[in-house]
């Protein structure tokens, strides 16, 4: 007997995603679009915050939200994390990259390590991946998929542009790191000299830059008239005993 023979295997498990890659279920932009159309109606202003986009997206694929701390999984089906977030652009369908805020990493709260424009910026660059890489680590224990789902508005939200990425971690020795004339941490990859990364001190935010994909999302809206509150008032059946007023002695 071949004692390097592998044995055969009968079956193997595959874990499936939600769905695949920036391949949304059909129904999914019309009920983004509805969505937002609600909102613009019932605000009368082209507000949308971070926490709103978390919520729309996990009604719109039927999953659950439960805001994170990390802000990695904030959505999830099954095995299927998001992190989710927002861009503003004045020309959503033809932004070709896009900074998204992604966590403060602090190598001083961390490491211990000294992170002012007088450190090794290769030092300082390689302990902000690892931060991040370990937050993404600890996601994955619990979800065999975590990705990224962006939202790109106009200001007016007349125009969003939604695509997903997996979320990875990121190898260090693939990057070149350098203080700005800003006194920010920059990374850009070495391969094709791209910037990358932003790192502030201040604060220890950190921004990664991403391609927007070819296979995105565009969603046009039609803008609605503002929902009148009285109107909606009398809907409800509103009268003074819904409230009740006492007094602090």
């Amino acid at each position: 007997m071949d004692n390097h023979k592998l044995p055969k295997l009968r079956t193997v498990n595959k874990s499936v995603s939600a769905f695949p890659l920036n391949d949304f279920p059909k129904e999914f932009p019309f009920l983004l679009g509805k969505e937002l159309i609600y909102l613009l109606a019932s605000k009368g202003k082209p507000e949308l915050e971070g926490s709103e986009w978390e919520s729309i997206f996990a009604s719109c694929i039927s999953a659950v939200w439960k805001p994170s701390n990390v802000g990695l999984d904030d959505v999830v089906i099954g095995n299927t994390a998001w992190g989710a977030k927002t861009v503003k652009s004045a020309n959503p369908s033809t932004q070709k990259k896009v900074r998204l805020i992604s966590g403060r990493n602090s190598p001083n709260y961390s490491f211990g390590e000294r992170s002012d424009q007088m450190a090794d910026p290769n030092l300082i660059g390689k302990l902000v991946l690892e931060i991040w890489n370990e937050r993404v680590s600890a996601i994955r224990e619990k979800y065999k998929h975590l990705r990224t789902i962006v939202l790109i508005k106009s200001n007016d939200l007349s125009e969003v542009v939604v695509f997903e990425f997996d979320t990875i971690r990121y190898d260090h020795e693939l990057y070149n790191w350098g203080w700005n004339k800003n006194n920010n941490l920059v990374g850009t990859s070495k391969k094709t000299s791209e910037h990358t990364f932003t790192w502030q001190p201040h604060g220890s935010q950190f921004t990664i830059i991403e391609d927007v994909p070819e296979k995105s999302l565009v969603i046009k809206l039609k803008q609605p008239k503002k929902l009148d509150k009285d109107q909606i008032l009398t809907t409800l059946g509103f009268n003074k005993s819904w409230v009740t007023v006492t007094q602090k002695n």
